[in-house]
């Protein structure tokens, strides 16, 4: 073939190429679509109203307030009076310079926010000033308010939408505001609306002309969508005033609905920290403090030994397993030996010494003793311990425990339920179900939530069944529909077993653990816990105070309320768990409390000292290692 033909024949491709390309682009796509993405197009934001969020009572708890952010588009800024617009914004010259290399480094041709949230008073005074220097502009943007410094953990907060974040979104524009936290992360798609666009012409010299396709394109902002959350404000402000001076969590249940009533974290802090200029230092204070951990949802990601509480599910496991009924007797002389060694020697406090005890005085007065006899039952019952114990794990997960639940809030833990490969793993001597008698209790592997042991509760007072805890009732006034949230779960226990270990339950506050935190008129079914706290300083076991717990329902018929309390290193589950949990329930079905002393009592009852003297032992372990 000869040269000429050839270069005939490539002359031919590439224009068949270049001409298929253009029909892709202006018939296939549409002429008009591609046009409105060239330079000679400008589009300006109008930013909706972010929705509005509501207690369970129609309480509101955030609100919105509007915000003005100096926009720049680099490409477009020209020659202008540097330090004149730096006087404009109160701004340092270097301090321009920073964040103009950093909106050019985003993009030239884009506009990116160059001083988020300026003062209202300087708004008016900057508008009429601004039109002097071309690249920059003021953008009208919607920030948060919150009404009630209250249930941050819940609410969340928003921040800003970095490059990464810009440059993966078809959405969202550098700078912009997004939910990072809580609920306004979990239901950003709803809250946030919609933005409106506008479309202008723009000339080689970058004035705009006129309106693009006589605002053929143009769209309206929509509003975002209102939440109304299942939280009960007024409670979740009396368990946060409850846990002051405190560390740990509350979680509160409706156990019907596995409606969110409460979800107290301790310590916590001002919503409208951060909102505003001063957010920047207030999150970095917030999120650096590692000893406190403000930012910590304890109700939702501390991971605690469940202790005494866990026994009454080895209760109901042992009855759904026929190792034992409930006149099943166990004797106990002040603890359980399970070895020949001194050691192997589990220590108990019941009270009942060489008496023979059954289930319901056992759950009261938390015998160890019987709880070691049925767990040792139930692994031992079908003859293979790995068996036996996988059955008691499934059980034990058909709780809720061990897994994330599935709530509607963007943080968590799923604890630990041990199966028999966890042990395999462990002890390649093999073991046995005396090798984690421990769990009998809930102080051996078995890490649990708040959340998971008030859910737990909320399935004993439901008598076998519980829904996924949420935190959201009504979208626009309209009750969620979700599947995941109004189905029942169903625990592998029969009903049948639930009424003596309720009744058990119910003598907790009667005569056992939990009587000195009784309320008149209510009927409470609960179970204290103590659960001893050790940590690992340089390698080394330490004992810490115990931690404090209850888990409780009411009332015992019909329950509306079930929950569960942590206090970390509060000691007793009977001296401060208990008369919190009691509080809470008063406070919930009576709506007034009556035991101001008791109220008082918890309210100005500080851990601080008891705090202050763990950092104190660590730190001097920590010089003494060094």
């Amino acid at each position: 073939m000869k040269r000429s033909s050839l270069l005939i024949i490539l002359i031919l491709l590439f224009g068949i190429v270049y001409i298929g390309r253009l029909f892709q682009l202006q018939v296939i796509e549409g002429g008009t679509s591609s046009a409105i993405n060239t330079a000679t197009v400008k589009i300006e934001y109008d930013y909706p109203q972010r929705g509005y969020i509501y207690d369970r009572n129609g309480q509101l708890l955030v609100a919105n307030q509007l915000s003005y952010d100096v926009m720049v588009i680099p490409k477009e800024v020209k020659s202008i009076d540097t330090l004149h617009l730096c006087s404009l914004l109160k701004i340092t010259k270097d301090d321009f310079k920073k964040r103009f290399r950093k909106a050019e480094k985003y993009a030239r041709w884009l506009p990116s926010v160059f001083l988020k949230q300026v003062a209202k008073e300087d708004f008016a005074y900057l508008q009429e000033k601004l039109h002097k220097f071309e690249g920059f502009y003021v953008q009208r943007r919607i920030i948060r308010d919150y009404p009630i410094k209250s249930a941050a953990n819940i609410l969340g907060f928003l921040g800003e939408v970095n490059e990464l974040q810009a440059k993966k979104s078809d959405y969202y524009e550098n700078g912009e505001l997004i939910g990072k936290w809580g609920v306004e992360k979990y239901y950003e798609d709803l809250l946030r609306g919609v933005k409106g666009k506008k479309y202008f012409n723009r000339d080689n010299l970058n004035r705009i002309t006129g309106s693009f396709k006589n605002g053929e394109y143009d769209t309206l902002a929509l509003a975002g969508k209102d939440l109304t959350l299942t939280i009960d404000s007024e409670l979740q402000q009396y368990g946060e005033l409850l846990m002051s001076g405190k560390r740990g969590g509350i979680v509160v249940l409706e156990p019907s609905s596995g409606e969110i009533l409460a979800l107290v974290t301790a310590p916590s802090y001002d919503p409208n920290m951060m909102v505003g200029r001063k957010r920047s230092s207030f999150s970095q204070k917030l999120f650096s403090d590692t000893i406190n951990n403000p930012t910590f949802d304890r109700g939702l990601q501390g991971v605690y030994s469940p202790g005494s509480p866990f026994k009454v599910l080895n209760g109901l496991i042992g009855l759904q397993e026929n190792v034992i009924n409930e006149n099943t007797a166990v004797y106990c002389y002040g603890g359980y030996r399970y070895g020949k060694r001194k050691h192997e020697f589990m220590r108990c406090h019941c009270g009942i010494y060489g008496r023979p005890i059954r289930l319901k005085k056992a759950i009261a007065k938390s015998c160890n003793s019987y709880f070691a006899e049925v767990y040792r039952k139930i692994i031992n019952k079908e003859g293979n311990t790995k068996t036996g114990f996988d059955n008691w794990s499934n059980q034990v997960k058909s709780f809720g425990l061990g897994n994330y639940l599935g709530y509607d809030l963007p943080v968590g833990n799923k604890g630990n339920v041990p199966d028999a490969n966890f042990y395999d793993k462990r002890y390649s001597f093999g073991w046995r179900a005396v090798t984690n008698i421990s769990n009998a209790i809930g102080q051996g592997e078995i890490e649990t939530t708040p959340i998971q042991l008030a859910n737990a509760t909320a399935a004993i007072a439901n008598r076998g069944f519980y829904f996924t805890p949420h935190i959201v009732k009504r979208v626009n006034n309209e009750l969620i529909d979700n599947s995941k949230f109004v189905s029942k779960k169903l625990t592998s226990i029969n009903a049948n077993h639930f009424p003596p270990v309720i009744d058990a339950m119910h003598e907790v506050f009667k005569t056992g653990t939990g009587r000195f935190s009784q309320v008149k008129g209510i009927d409470i079914c609960g179970k204290t816990g103590t659960v001893e706290n050790f940590t690992r300083i340089n390698g080394e076991k330490v004992q810490l105070p115990d931690h404090s717990i209850l888990v409780a329902f009411a009332p015992k018929e019909n329950p509306k309320i079930a929950m569960a309390v942590f206090v970390e290193n509060g000691g007793f589950g009977s001296t401060i768990a208990a008369p919190i949990t009691s509080l809470m329930i008063e406070k919930y079905l009576t709506g007034e409390v009556k035991r101001k002393h008791i109220e008082e009592r918890m309210i100005n009852l500080s851990l601080k000292e008891t705090y202050d003297k763990q950092l104190i032992k660590r730190d001097s372990l920590e010089t003494i290692k060094e």
